[in-house]
């Protein structure tokens, strides 16, 4: 199942149950049984929705470790999968490369790093929230201008 699959079950899940997107619901979604493991590199890429050249790109970045099969080949463990699940949530929402980077060193320095971290994401949550808001007000322009040349507007 891809990662477009996975966020499409998440959201009509929100919008079928009148219940909002919530942390609980995109854990249900992503179980570890229903990931094969361990996973190639190719698979993980169609699962996430990006390419292996940016799954080897957060390899050489130090975001996430992969462990290599007798022949060298990357096989993807299911802790590898939630870090790269988050990582895209990250790159995708516009956190930059410099504070993922960060984020990951801070992870992996284990407990005592967790203040700094929930001061990155409470931050990172502020600046996504402003940017929906700042893309609903395109979405109304969008919608006026739809509904100036005589087109209909809604879902």
């Amino acid at each position: 199942m891809s990662m477009n699959e996975l966020m499409n079950r998440a959201l009509s899940a929100a919008v079928d149950s009148a219940a909002p997107l919530t942390v609980e619901l995109l854990r249900d979604l992503i179980e570890p049984s229903e990931l094969p493991e361990p996973l190639g590199i190719s698979e993980v890429a169609e699962l996430l929705g990006i390419s292996a050249h940016t799954l080897r790109y957060y390899e050489r970045c130090g975001l996430i470790d992969v462990d290599r099969d007798g022949l060298e080949h990357r096989q993807y463990d299911s802790a590898a999968i939630r870090r790269l699940v988050f990582l895209t949530r990250m790159r995708l929402s516009g956190m930059p490369m410099r504070d993922l980077r960060r984020y990951v060193e801070l992870v992996d320095g284990g407990d005592r790093t967790v203040p700094e971290r929930l001061e990155m994401l409470v931050a990172h949550r502020d600046a996504v929230r402003k940017h929906i808001r700042e893309l609903q007000l395109s979405l109304v322009a969008t919608e006026y201008k739809i509904a100036t040349y005589g087109g209909a507007t809604g879902p």
